[in-house]
């Protein structure tokens, strides 16, 4: 993707640094998380629904991190903030509630109608 005026971004250093800091304890989180699940896994104890249940937590968790760290990524390259699909600027307000988003409301719109 790229970021239009070379690498620069619509949002201050200071939303950046917001951003950043959510995004970044999320993934503590989310890595946390993560590793309490394969640890439950590794014990293999439990019925089999309890075992699907925990490889679906698994596999979300480990999604979650990796979006977590692409967000963290495109952060650090200059891209985070622009939609991915008509790269316009995403405000800050929708980043705030929704740090991992990677579109624009009107991008969005036509996925979800999709």
């Amino acid at each position: 993707m790229t970021t239009g005026t070379s690498g620069q971004t619509h949002l201050s250093s200071v939303q950046i640094d917001v951003l950043r800091q959510e995004l970044q304890e999320q993934l503590a989180r989310r890595r946390g998380h993560l590793a309490g699940l394969q640890e439950a896994a590794s014990e293999g104890t439990g019925a089999d629904e309890t075992w699907q249940e925990l490889s679906v937590s698994i596999v979300t968790a480990d999604r979650a991190v990796g979006e977590l760290t692409q967000a963290l990524d495109r952060l650090a390259e200059g891209g985070y903030g622009r939609c991915a699909e008509c790269e316009a600027a995403i405000p800050f307000e929708r980043l705030k509630i929704r740090p991992l988003a990677r579109y624009c409301i009107a991008c969005q719109r036509r996925h979800e109608a999709a």
